[in-house]
């Protein structure tokens, strides 16, 4: 089976916004080691976006590459989740964006690295490991701050009711793709459960579930972080080092 375009390029747009977002905690960060382990975040998502876009354009057939769809697309166009386009906030706010991110990114890359699909097969492979990784670090942060003074315990749990509803989106069946997000659920809600278990957090309620994103439907946030992440690219176009 091979990966759709619009699959590929939904799944290199999460990580692509998700680095961008994660860029802005860069001299911002509570510490100097949080602040280099953000910025590695980063990178790996970055990573991870070039590959995966670099594909989508090759499935597309006309002539984009991985610029071209990063820098050169307005906001209808992107197929990222609402959740990584969501606005920092603060510290716990982002970790729980994080935590929740790399609970689905992990079995997700972990599925693909035994898809039929060779070039897919190959970014999960990779993708898994520092996913891995991420979600270690998210979940040691969200207990952390769950599980510590009754301020961080609050702020904790108020991020992870905040963050939440953006997290269904993420499991819309999709049979054709190499992947359906839909059977990935039953390891996130698993992980999801024991770290929120061990940090002393409840469980929020399903109730609003918002999305979009993979139709081209964002919030008013992406727009104005496109704005930033584009103004070179398109101010110089065709411009080359």
């Amino acid at each position: 089976m091979t990966g759709s375009f619009d699959f590929v390029l939904s799944l290199g747009d999460d990580a692509l916004i998700a680095a961008q977002r994660l860029g802005e905690w860069t001299s911002r960060a509570p510490e100097m080691e949080e602040d280099i382990a953000l910025a590695n975040i980063a990178l790996d998502q970055l990573g991870a976006a070039r590959l995966l876009l670099t594909y989508a354009g090759e499935l597309e057939g006309a002539g984009r590459d991985e610029d071209a769809l990063a820098f050169l697309r307005d906001d209808r166009e992107f197929r990222n989740c609402l959740l990584v386009e969501l606005p920092n906030g603060d510290f716990a706010v982002t970790m729980a964006k994080l935590f929740f991110l790399s609970a689905y990114q992990l079995p997700l890359y972990t599925a693909l690295a035994g898809c039929a699909d060779e070039r897919l097969a190959a970014i999960g492979a990779k993708a898994r490991k520092e996913s891995a990784y991420h979600l270690d670090h998210a979940a040691l942060w969200v207990k952390r701050l769950g599980d510590g003074t009754e301020e961080s315990h609050r702020r904790m749990q108020a991020a992870v009711d905040e963050v939440w509803p953006y997290t269904h989106e993420l499991f819309a069946a999709d049979p054709a793709a190499p992947v359906d997000p839909a059977t990935l659920r039953a390891d996130f809600d698993a992980t999801v459960s024991t770290v929120l278990a061990e940090a002393t957090l409840t469980r929020p309620e399903t109730g609003w579930t918002p999305g979009g994103g993979r139709d081209g439907v964002h919030t008013e946030h992406v727009s104005y972080l496109l704005a930033e992440m584009q103004v070179l690219h398109r101010a110089h176009p065709g411009a080359k080092w």
